[in-house]
């Protein structure tokens, strides 16, 4: 399947709370948005890959490919393949168009809570299904690290791992619901974190179960 366009449907979230501060710098935000916000955002989302579809990425070397399905939306986007690894294009690398812009609530989101002068330029869309995971890893590459990384959790469940600045440093599960939030920077930029599984049934929002999971990050070039 290339999109997920078009799949959604309403869902419940717990009322919004105050952050929590995981790790100084790491900011979780449960309950953000309310169910009607994440229908609203969930459009904006449908409208982004009917012309950017979600695709398969490949790791570096090896050319495993990775479980979760992956598009962008912004000036850059995030891609991997065998061949020439990590990077940020200014492109789909299958349909070869420019991404669509950053949805207006993502765009609005990152003025409200990133606290940095800069707008968010890239917008990386994972789609988890009930077998994705994602092994820890650190956010940076072309990114600015001055600027935090925001992101937005939709449809099922998820176990999220916190760890620390080393990949084998010890990790803090958090379960994380449609609508929360979570903005890192600061001493948490480069913490390791993952996705270890996603909880099936949680969450009415995507017809046929499922994650999206949105990360705003700031690319300087």
């Amino acid at each position: 399947m290339n999109t997920v366009a078009g799949l959604f449907t309403n869902s419940e979230s717990a009322a919004p709370a105050a952050p929590r501060a995981l790790l100084p710098g790491f900011d979780y935000y449960p309950g953000y948005y309310s169910p009607a916000a994440q229908q609203r955002l969930l459009d904006e989302v449908n409208a982004v890959l009917a012309a950017a579809p979600l695709f398969i990425q490949r790791m570096p070397k090896t050319g495993h490919s990775l479980s979760v399905r992956m598009s962008n939306a912004g000036e850059f986007g995030w891609v991997t393949d065998r061949e020439q690894g990590y990077r940020y294009l200014e492109t789909h690398p299958v349909t070869g168009k420019n991404w669509p812009p950053i949805p207006p609530m993502l765009a609005e989101l990152w003025h409200d809570i990133a606290g940095y002068p800069a707008p968010t330029n890239l917008c990386l869309i994972n789609f988890y299904d009930v077998e994705a995971k994602l092994g820890l890893h650190q956010d940076k590459g072309g990114e600015s690290l001055e600027a935090p990384v925001v992101s937005v959790s939709l449809g099922d469940d998820a176990r999220f791992l916190v760890g620390g600045s080393k990949r084998n440093d010890p990790t803090t599960p958090v379960r994380l619901h449609s609508g929360d939030i979570m903005c890192f920077g600061g001493p948490a930029r480069l913490v390791y974190h993952g996705v270890a599984r996603v909880y099936p049934n949680t969450s009415p929002l995507l017809i046929g179960g499922g994650r999206i999971n949105l990360t705003l990050r700031r690319v300087e070039r």
